[in-house]
């Protein structure tokens, strides 16, 4: 399968890529847990019900361990740990968590392989292919004729410039 971008054009008047045109991922839809144990009893021999009781139990579980300071590994996956946001202090004497806390937040790595060349691939990406959404496409040959103005569709899409 292929993973659906949008072209968008920088358009800060004061940036050094203004005007110059970006890939940004476009996603179509949200699959959520009850549509991913209905894929999954398709494919195994658990029923939904089955698949349901057990992903409902990761989550629990997996908050139970996050938050005794456990690193998660879903082999295949990747890692899931808590991280913080804090203002410095002074002294440490004067670290308070109410004063200095600012905010927590998940984080995921995720799962690697080294191919025998050494090059490094994420496990969710290996074998991955992009395509222009359809419906977001940019005309390039009268983007190219001078109508630097053309966007597409705005940016619901991942990633960074570049």
């Amino acid at each position: 399968m292929a993973v659906n971008y949008v072209l968008v054009q920088d358009k800060r008047k004061e940036a050094k890529t203004s005007g110059l045109w970006y890939a940004r991922t476009k996603m179509t839809g949200t699959v959520d847990l009850n549509s991913l144990a209905t894929k999954i009893q398709r494919n195994c021999t658990a029923k939904k019900s089955d698949v349901m009781a057990v992903l409902t139990e990761l989550i629990e579980t997996m908050q139970d361990e996050l938050q005794a300071s456990h690193a998660v590994k879903l082999n295949g996956i990747g890692t899931f740990k808590i991280a913080m946001t804090s203002k410095p202090a002074e002294k440490a004497s004067d670290f308070t968590v109410a004063k200095n806390v600012k905010k927590l937040r998940v984080t995921f790595s995720p799962e690697v392989h080294l191919s025998p060349n050494r090059t490094r691939t994420i496990a969710f990406l290996e074998g991955c292919s992009l395509k222009e959404a359809p419906v977001y496409k940019v005309d390039k040959k009268e983007e190219a004729e001078g109508d630097s103005g053309t966007t597409t569709g705005g940016n619901d899409g991942e990633g960074g410039n570049g």
